[in-house]
């Protein structure tokens, strides 16, 4: 199996280790396990591509590169540079330092990542390490996502349901803020949402007098509707997410024909 991998805390990132010992131990000894990362941390760019302008890329060894972009552009300078058109046989994106649940993934260049393979119909996961006070100050606070993380992958792809349709299906995992030894097992969970908090600003005075703003996170253990990803979660489980890119809000299509006709 050929495994591409990326992430949006760039090449250097820890969680990128942890992805580059799960993907191996799915490739098998005969596959293969590309790097395609940011050259720097792209953290909340979302599925943002570099349209506007050009971005760098260096061969920085075998089967690993940094390119200056997004997620998204990673994957795209995998399959279209340095695989010369070959696709990969899977995308995995992460492993994000912090969860992407709820709201968070609209805002999630791991996400992102994941969401662009799917566009180019490649199976995806997008993998994120939940962090809290029973797993922040471990020797690895990746520990969970470490030991959990290939058997949910393999998990995903053999039983996992891969659409062929327009907007193929990829998936969200999340691991929960806990050790490993405290993982609880695996859980199916819609998207959540955090209610009574949000992203915001913070002003901050440069020392020449500028204003300055801070984009700032609401609190991250704030628990979504039970049965939702963070609520699962915070509950001590994995949380997969199965996800398109299409934004349609389907539900209301024929109320609202009715309404305009």
């Amino acid at each position: 199996m050929r495994i591409l991998i990326t992430n949006d805390d760039g090449i250097n990132a820890p969680g990128l280790q942890v992805l580059t010992q799960i993907a191996t131990e799915i490739a098998g000894p005969g596959g293969e396990v590309w790097t395609v990362a940011p050259a720097f941390e792209q953290s909340g760019v979302a599925h943002c591509i570099s349209y506007t302008h050009p971005m760098m890329i260096a061969e920085l060894g075998p089967r690993r590169f940094a390119a200056e972009g997004s997620p998204a552009d990673c994957v795209l300078a995998a399959i279209y540079d340095v695989l010369d058109g070959g696709k990969p046989d899977l995308v995995l994106s992460g492993v994000n330092r912090g969860n992407n649940a709820g709201e968070n993934v609209l805002y999630s260049g791991t996400i992102g990542g994941a969401m662009e393979a799917a566009l180019q119909g490649v199976p995806a996961i997008a993998l994120s390490q939940f962090f809290g006070p029973d797993n922040a100050k471990l020797a690895d606070p990746f520990e969970s996502a470490r030991v959990h993380g290939a058997a949910v992958v393999r998990a995903l792809l053999d039983k996992g349901l891969w659409t062929q349709d327009d907007y193929r299906i990829f998936y969200n995992v999340n691991f929960p803020p806990l050790p490993a030894a405290a993982t609880l097992g695996l859980k199916v969970a819609a998207q959540g949402f955090r209610r009574d908090t949000a992203f915001s600003v913070e002003p901050h005075l440069s020392p020449s007098g500028k204003k300055f703003l801070w984009i700032k996170g609401g609190p991250q253990h704030t628990p979504t509707l039970p049965g939702t990803d963070a609520a699962v979660n915070l509950q001590g489980y994995v949380s997969v997410t199965p996800m398109r890119a299409d934004l349609t809000a389907h539900d209301l299509l024929s109320d609202l024909a009715v309404r305009l006709a």
